[in-house]
C-alpha cells in the first residue's frame, strides 16, 4: 500500500491530538498506477455516455428532478434519516403534509438537501459561479438554514470552534479534523486545487476534492452532505455533465461503511484505496443511470400506447396529465385539478382511467378518505437502484 501523507496529528494544549493537513496538493503531486488511470479512463468514458444518454429523453431536467430526490434520500439517510424518497415527493406535494409543521424532521432534512441541491444548479446555471469557498457556505446554508435538526450548525459559516467525528469529546474520537486556523489554511488550499489547472484526471481530481473536503470538516454539521454535492457541481462545472445528473450518495449508503473506512484511510495517506473505491462509485452509478434512462423511455412507450386506447376525449384528458408525473408522480384530486382546470369529479375520472390502464395505483390502499396516488413503475425505477 502507497502512503502519501497529507497531514499528520498533533497534540493540542487541549489535550487531544488533531489532523493538522500538509499543503495540498502535495509537493510530489499524485502518481496513480496503471490500474487506476484505466479504471479512470472507463469512468470518464461512462459519463459521456450518460451525458449523451440524458439528452435522448423528453425531458431531461425531469430526469434530473428524480435524481436530486433519489441522492438527497440517500445522503440524509447516511447521515440517519429514515424518511425516503417516496416521503420527499409527497411532502413536496403536501398531499400527506397540508401544514408545514407538519412534515417530519427526517423528512425535513430531505427536502433542505432538496433545496441546497437547487439552489446550487440556479446559482452555477445563472452567474456562471465559481466553485469558490463562498459557494460553499451557501449551500450549507441552504443546506441548515431552518432546518429542523441543524445540531447548531451555524448555517453557512465556517466553524469557530472545534469538533470531531465518533467518540463524545475530542479525546476519544475516531478523527479529529485540524483546528481553526489550519482548518482556514487547508480551505484556501482545497479551494486552489479545485481551480488550479494540473494534470490530475478530472474524475479523480472530484473525488479528490470531496475527501479532502471531509478530511478538513469545516462545518458544524452538514459535512458530509455538503461535500457529497460538491462531486456532482464539480463534475458539472468542468464541463463533464451538461446537466448535472451523476449522484453517487446511493452509492456511499450501499456501502456505508466501506464509505468511511477509505475517508479514514485517505486521512491516514492511502489515497489510492479511497480513489479506486470513488471510481468504482463513478462506473456504478454512471451505469445504473444508463439504465434508469432506458427503463424510463421503454415506461413511457408503452404508457403511451396505453393512452392511445382511450377515446379521443379521453386521450386528450390524458395526455394534459402524463407528462407532469414525470415530475410528480405522486398526486391526489387537487393537484389534478391544477394541471387540468377539470372539476373534482373530471379530475377523479383522469385518475380512474390512469388506475384502470395500470398507470397510477393508490398510495395508501387502507385509505378511504383523500387519498393520492402514485405512478408507482416509474418510481420504482429509481427506488429498485437506492
Amino acid at each position: 500500500m502507497k502512503i502519501t501523507k497529507i497531514g499528520e496529528y498533533k497534540a493540542q494544549t487541549a489535550g487531544f491530538k488533531a489532523f493538522i493537513p500538509r499543503p495540498f496538493p502535495p509537493k510530489d503531486s499524485f502518481d496513480f498506477d496503471q490500474n487506476i488511470l484505466k479504471k479512470n479512463n472507463e469512468a470518464t468514458r461512462l459519463l459521456g455516455k450518460l451525458d449523451g444518454i440524458t439528452k435522448l429523453l423528453p425531458n431531461a431536467d425531469f430526469f434530473l428532478l428524480m435524481y436530486l430526490r433519489k441522492d438527497a434520500s440517500a445522503s440524509s439517510q447516511i447521515e440517519g434519516t429514515r424518511a425516503t424518497m417516496i416521503d420527499a415527493i409527497a411532502a413536496e406535494a403536501k398531499i400527506d403534509n397540508n401544514i408545514p409543521n407538519n412534515i417530519p424532521d427526517d423528512v425535513d432534512d430531505i427536502l433542505h438537501y432538496i433545496k441546497a441541491l437547487n439552489y446550487g444548479i440556479k446559482r452555477m446555471e445563472k452567474d456562471s459561479f465559481p466553485m469558490a469557498l463562498r459557494f460553499i457556505r451557501e449551500l450549507h446554508a441552504q443546506l441548515m438554514g431552518k432546518a429542523r435538526a441543524t445540531h447548531f450548525s451555524d448555517p453557512g459559516e465556517f466553524r469557530n470552534s472545534q469538533n470531531w467525528i465518533g467518540g463524545t469529546r475530542p479525546d476519544n474520537a475516531s478523527f479529529v479534523p485540524p483546528p481553526i486556523d489550519e482548518m482556514h489554511r487547508a480551505l484556501n488550499d482545497l479551494e486552489k486545487f479545485i481551480h488550479t489547472t494540473d494534470t490530475v484526471p478530472t474524475v479523480i481530481k472530484a473525488g479528490l476534492t470531496h475527501a479532502q473536503f471531509e478530511t478538513i470538516h469545516p462545518f458544524l454539521d452538514g459535512n458530509g452532505r455538503t461535500g457529497r454535492m460538491l462531486i456532482t457541481f464539480y463534475l458539472w462545472k468542468e464541463g463533464y455533465l451538461e446537466k448535472p445528473v451523476l449522484f453517487l450518495s446511493s452509492f456511499f449508503k450501499k456501502h456505508q461503511k466501506l464509505y468511511y473506512e477509505k475517508l479514514l484511510g485517505y486521512h491516514n495517506g492511502d489515497i489510492d484505496s479511497w480513489v479506486d473505491f470513488f471510481l468504482d462509485g463513478v462506473i456504478e452509478i454512471a451505469n445504473e443511470a444508463i439504465e434508469i434512462v432506458d427503463k424510463i423511455t421503454a415506461l413511457r412507450e408503452k404508457d403511451m400506447i396505453k393512452i392511445h386506447t382511450l377515446g379521443k376525449r379521453s386521450s386528450e384528458s390524458a395526455m394534459l396529465v402524463l407528462p407532469k408525473l414525470y415530475a410528480q408522480p405522486i398526486v391526489n384530486v387537487s393537484i389534478i385539478k391544477n394541471w387540468t382546470g377539470f372539476t373534482n369529479a373530471g379530475a377523479q375520472k383522469v385518475i380512474d382511467r390512469f388506475m384502470q390502464i395500470g398507470i397510477l395505483a393508490p398510495k395508501d390502499r387502507n385509505k378511504t378518505y383523500g387519498q393520492s396516488y402514485m405512478y408507482k413503475k416509474y418510481i420504482d425505477i429509481f427506488v429498485d437502484n437506492s
